[in-house]
């Protein structure tokens, strides 16, 4: 996938609007897949990009989470933490299978399927550029930040 145009999703999004990847040409794109709204690492990682907003919003970057949690529990997430960015709701998982971040997962011993924590960063022309696979909450916003300066 890398190097080459990121597939194209249109999902729901917070604020009562839809997001469409093809129609977000023109700036670079953190796309950053996460397990669950409310939960400790998701918070954690959500927090990090909220405090690094604005400097991603001054290299011409936005930044959208994606989760398989409802619109509902999307806004009230974002009103909770204070994101300025918005969330998209995959409940299909469309855009989770195009790119393949559902895995089975151990969770207290049992096996469950679920969103393997992962980020894309699109460059303006809508090529994929970067992922990050399995990684981290903690630090993990201000690696992508870097990787955007880079660009």
């Amino acid at each position: 996938m890398l190097d080459q145009p990121a597939p194209d999703f249109e999902l729901p999004a917070t604020g009562g609007t839809n997001f469409r990847l093809a129609d977000a040409r023109g700036r670079a794109l953190v796309l950053y897949f996460y397990p669950k709204d409310n939960t400790p690492g998701c918070t954690t990682e959500g927090q990090n990009f909220r405090d690094l907003h604005e400097e991603f919003a001054k290299l011409d970057c936005d930044v959208y989470g994606i989760s398989r949690d409802s619109l509902k529990s999307h806004e009230s997430f974002r009103k909770k933490m204070s994101f300025p960015f918005h969330l998209l709701s995959d409940t299909e998982e469309n855009a989770c299978k195009l790119f393949d971040v559902i895995k089975m997962k151990n969770m207290y011993g049992k096996k469950v399927r679920g969103i393997q924590r992962s980020t894309f960063l699109v460059d303006a022309e809508g090529k994929l550029v970067r992922e990050w696979r399995g990684v981290k909450a903690a630090g993990h916003a201000q690696e992508v930040l870097q990787a955007v300066k880079d660009l």
